[in-house]
Formats: structure tokens, sequence, C-alpha cells
């Protein structure tokens, strides 16, 4: 493992969700310098096929290690449901799934998963947190990613999706918010579920990256890098809207897997 001070970390998401990693490192590792990657000129993630996407982010991945990232996390719960097959990428990449799972305390009897289509159906929480005498209820809450990256967290249409969502989660012990996106709204899951523990899987990864690079927990603030493949205004404004984060975002033009011998072109936003 690189250490911070020649470490870059690379971070994917499709959209603006993996801001909430980025905030929660700027606490926890400052010092770490971070190049994010947001993909939304892409087919969503959660709708590719799993070849698909596993092509995908290693085109991605490969960008990224040429820009400089030492490693790569996957800040997107439906890109981490295909973690396990980019172990020829260039650099070691890593899922958020499993901090979901190291998050949920071990004496709950019922927790609660809400996430994307992706994420639900490929069973991965549903299994790793089955316990003896635990049940897991699982909710697809997909247009909850779309309210939030469009910035219509808390309208009415929002609030509206959110408690049909949560209507048969009002017993659980516990929510694991498996969508970057979602602990943007944690002030709205927190009201439609008043008794249940909120948990956000970027707090644990972004735990576990900071105890990697002891030297970034006490450095200063590092560069952020934003690349994103679709318009860099509306990344900018669906940050600021979701998150309260002012970025900069530069457009990356045109990507092309490697084998096709493309550079990808960038212009600048400000």
């Amino acid at each position: 493992m690189a250490t911070s001070t020649d470490a870059r970390l690379g971070i994917i998401d499709w959209g603006i969700g993996g801001v909430g990693l980025v905030n929660a490192l700027d606490r926890l590792a400052p010092g770490l310098p971070v190049l994010y990657w947001s993909d939304t000129a892409a087919t969503p993630y959660g709708r590719m096929s799993a070849n698909q996407l596993t092509d995908r982010l290693m085109t991605v991945v490969t960008h990224l290690a040429e820009r400089g990232a030492t490693e790569v996390v996957l800040a997107c719960n439906a890109a981490s449901t295909v973690v396990t097959r980019l172990g020829s990428a260039p650099v070691p990449v890593e899922g958020i799934i499993a901090h979901g799972l190291a998050s949920v305390p071990e004496d709950l009897s019922l927790v609660g998963v809400v996430g994307g289509l992706r994420t639900i159906d490929a069973g991965l929480y549903r299994r790793g947190l089955a316990r003896p005498g635990r049940g897991v209820l699982s909710r697809v809450a997909q247009p909850l990613s779309a309210h939030i990256e469009a910035g219509r967290t808390g309208s009415r249409r929002f609030r509206a999706d959110l408690a049909d969502i949560v209507a048969p989660l009002h017993e659980v012990e516990a929510l694991v918010l498996a969508c970057t996106h979602y602990p943007a709204a944690r002030q709205w899951f927190a009201e439609a579920l008043p008794n249940a523990l909120l948990i956000d899987p970027a707090e644990h990864l972004a735990a576990a990256i900071a105890y990697r690079y002891p030297e970034a927990r006490t450095a200063d603030r590092a560069e952020r890098v934003y690349l994103t493949t679709g318009n860099p205004a509306a990344m900018r404004h669906g940050a600021a809207r979701a998150w309260g984060t002012m970025l900069t975002a530069t457009a990356v033009r045109r990507v092309e897997p490697r084998a096709g011998h493309r550079v990808a072109q960038l212009r600048h936003a400000g």
C-alpha cells in the first residue's frame, strides 16, 4: 500500500452520492488526495448487465489509474455487486458493501436495507446480514436516488415515495442506507423511522481508508479532483443541493476502453 505522500484515492460513483464519502474523508483523512469519477453520461449502473457493468468499471478504473490513482473504491453499491470481477484491474479496487455489512451491530434481531434494484436483487446484504434469529427486510428505493440527484430531496413527491418504501420497515432496529445518495436525505429517513439506527456504509469505508493512511489523518487538506462524463454544471449544482459541497468538475468528453487506443479529452468547467 502506498503511503499518503504518494497515494491518490480514486472514487467511482454514477452520480453525486459518493460526495458524501469525500466529505467523510475530509474529516477523517484530509491529507489523502482524491480523484472522483462521476459517470452520469453512462447508463445507470443499476441498469447494466453484470458483464456490461464489469467492462465499464474496468474502463473507468484504468482511466483513473492513468491519472495517478493508486487504489480505487466503488462508492456505488450497484457497482460493488461486481467488485469480485475486477481482480485484473491495474490498481486495487474495493467495494462499499462489505463496509455496510460490517457496520451493523451483531445483537440486532430485525434489520432493514434500502437500495437500488441491482443492489437488492444481488442479495449480498440479505445473505451477509443473515444470522440465526435475525430477520432482514430489503426494499428497493430506486426513486430516491433520482430525486436526490435532481435536487428534489424533501419535495412532496420525495416524501410520498419515501413513505411507500419504508412502510413495511417501521419495526426494524436499524436501516442500512445501501445507496450513497440516501445519507443526503438522512433527515427524512429519521423522521420516517424515528426508532431505527440509520447506517451509512460510507462512514465505515472512510474510517477504513483513514486507518490505512495514518499520515493523512493530521495533514492539511489535499487536492480533491472531480471528473464527470456528464454535465459539470449539473454535478456542481447537485452536490451543492444534496451535500452543501461546493466543487468544480472537469468533463471527460470521451471515454473508451484502452483497447481502442483512444485518449479521453477533457474540458474544464468552473
